[in-house]
């Protein structure tokens, strides 16, 4: 017979809790949930926090998941599925579309945006998005597509450090404020787009790929010369993104919806 471990099965059962929920929840509602003392809770998510897993979201008396806990989850996506399937999507993507690019799979870190893979168009177009290079989530479109699908407590939890809004070029959300103004643009348009945020001369459109709840597990983008982009292109390869997003999804999630609408 396997061993139990109720306390470890408890706090298994607390982190899935916060993984289903549509945001933030308080600690009776997790109580009830999971049919435990609320004492039980409140020792089980100090724990938690401490160890990174649960953020706290202080102003509201609410909890969330932490960064470790993304991190842990990105951890197992980056070592097998998420890029193997990733890859050759990207390639299709990138040669498929009407103007050179860069096709790029990137995830959110804390307030940063981590790039994964990266596949070139026939012509390549040279981009600061290099395999592992780590950018301001609130400036890079793959970021904010992410960000956009949030909670907006999560984001404010995400985006607390000092460092979280960096000016680049002069262009882009230097503040909270305007940060969620724009994620509210592109959350109704359907898709996020940056133009000379990063470099002056470049743009980028990107939408997330959703997992099993809906939630935001990893963005795929799109950088090229803001030149050779009209709007109807910028259009055109936001919806090619978004049919590789969805395609990633459901080779990733099989059986699962994850229809994606653009405006």
């Amino acid at each position: 017979m396997p061993t139990t471990m109720p306390a470890a099965e408890r706090a298994l059962d607390v982190l899935s809790a916060l993984a289903a929920a549509s945001g933030p929840v308080t600690a009776a509602g997790l109580a009830r949930e999971l049919g435990i003392p609320r004492s039980s809770v409140y020792q089980l998510l100090e724990v938690l926090v401490a160890r990174g897993f649960v953020t706290h979201l202080a102003d509201e008396q609410r909890w969330t998941l932490g960064l470790t806990a993304f991190e842990v989850g990105s951890a197992y996506l980056r070592r097998d599925p998420l890029e193997r399937i990733a890859q050759p999507l990207l390639r299709h993507l990138a040669q498929q579309a009407p103007i050179p690019v860069v096709a790029h799979l990137g995830v959110v870190r804390g307030h940063e945006t981590v790039y994964l893979l990266k596949e070139h168009s026939d012509h390549p177009v040279t981009t600061v998005t290099d395999v592992g290079v780590r950018l301001p989530a609130a400036l890079t479109a793959s970021g904010r597509a992410v960000l956009a699908l949030l909670p907006r407590a999560q984001v404010r939890a995400q985006l607390s450090a000092r460092d979280a809004f960096v000016d680049r070029t002069g262009a882009g959300p230097q503040s909270m404020s305007a940060l969620m103004a724009l994620l509210s643009q592109e959350r109704r348009r359907g898709y996020a787009q940056e133009d000379g945020f990063i470099t002056e001369g470049f743009g980028s459109v990107a939408i997330a790929v959703r997992g099993a709840h809906g939630e935001p597990t990893a963005s795929i983008g799109l950088t090229f010369r803001s030149d050779t982009a009209s709007d109807s292109v910028r259009r055109r390869l936001a919806a090619g993104a978004g049919r590789c997003a969805e395609d990633l999804a459901q080779r990733l999630l099989p059986g699962r919806s994850t229809s994606i609408v653009l405006s």
